[in-house]
């Protein structure tokens, strides 16, 4: 379908270095660079993790059931999962499995290491962050479903594996991609109303405006130079570059359905699913890209959950 798309000052690829680094990738999602600097991503349409490095090519990392969400390096060559448990708006996974964060260990070994904090079982894990506490965040926003949504909520783990509620939303709004600022704040982006959230340290909620345009459909996101925010965006086709308040700077197009963004260096990789999901028809359409941005961004916070196997 046409969607309107944003008017912000735009950037082009005469602006910028952009490349297109592999394709026919089946819904990827939550980039993650490795030491090495190759890039980990999700596939939700298959199941899985890959890998992908500029002399190999993609690789399976890990297959892990469901749909996954998102992906995280740990400190000990771990990844965290976001596992939503198997849907990408209409389509469900061949194998579904329980909505939770997933461990997959250098060893190859996958398990869940939470499913539920305090009784509340999770609608669909979306995006995670490793804060500068040691705790990881992330959000459960459930399914994509505007016209039935789930409850909206922020859940993080301590390194011990305990789980708590950070944030709780009055209305659905769903949370997608997050960051936490070196001061311990939580930023988010929200699908529903388009909107940016910040939760501060001691409490205060700030909402940091819309995006630009019509009907803006936020995903992922990431911390540039200068506190600046990457916010991709599935109706605009590209990335909006804010201020650390919510101000507009600049857009970036970029694929078709860019789904999220993580920097190395100087260098912002982002993930292109290709289409909406407004069908039940998996599609190997999504593409994995970089863009070279200049002062690039935040270095990933390294943690651990538990005991690695």
């Amino acid at each position: 379908m046409d969607l309107p798309r944003a008017q912000s000052n735009r950037r082009t690829e005469m602006d910028m270095n952009i490349e297109l680094l592999t394709t026919g990738l089946g819904w990827p999602e939550g980039p993650s660079v490795a030491p090495d600097g190759s890039i980990v991503f999700v596939e939700s349409f298959l199941s899985q993790l890959t890998r992908w490095d500029p002399k190999n090519g993609t690789s399976v990392r890990s297959y892990v059931a469901g749909a996954p969400n998102s992906c995280v390096h740990g400190a000990n060559g771990e990844l965290y999962v976001c596992q939503n448990g198997g849907t990408v708006g209409p389509w469900r996974a061949a194998e579904m499995t329980t909505a939770g964060i997933q461990r997959v260990d250098p060893s190859g070994h996958v398990s869940h290491i939470l499913t539920e904090v305090d009784g509340m079982t999770f609608n669909g894990p979306n995006d995670l962050v490793f804060g500068p506490d040691g705790h990881l965040y992330f959000t459960d926003p459930g399914t994509y479903a505007p016209d039935n949504p789930d409850p909206s909520r922020i859940f993080a783990i301590d390194p011990f594996g305990v789980g708590r509620l950070v944030h709780e939303f009055k209305v659905p709004v769903f949370p997608n991609g997050l960051v936490v600022e070196p001061d311990g704040s939580i930023v988010w982006d929200e699908s529903y109303t388009g909107h940016l959230g910040r939760l501060k340290p001691n409490g205060k909620l700030e909402d940091l405006g819309k995006l630009p345009g019509d009907t803006p459909i936020p995903d992922g996101m990431t911390i540039g130079a200068e506190g600046r925010f990457y916010v991709t965006d599935l109706s605009a086709a590209g990335i909006h570059v804010l201020d650390r308040n919510g101000k507009p700077e600049s857009f970036i197009p970029c694929g078709k359905a860019p789904t999220n963004c993580k920097f190395h260096g100087d260098t912002l990789f982002v993930t292109d699913a290709g289409v909406l999901a407004t069908t039940s028809e998996p599609s190997l359409g999504g593409s994995l890209w970089s863009i070279s941005i200049n002062g690039g961004g935040s270095k990933a916070v390294l943690g651990t959950i538990g005991e690695i196997k």
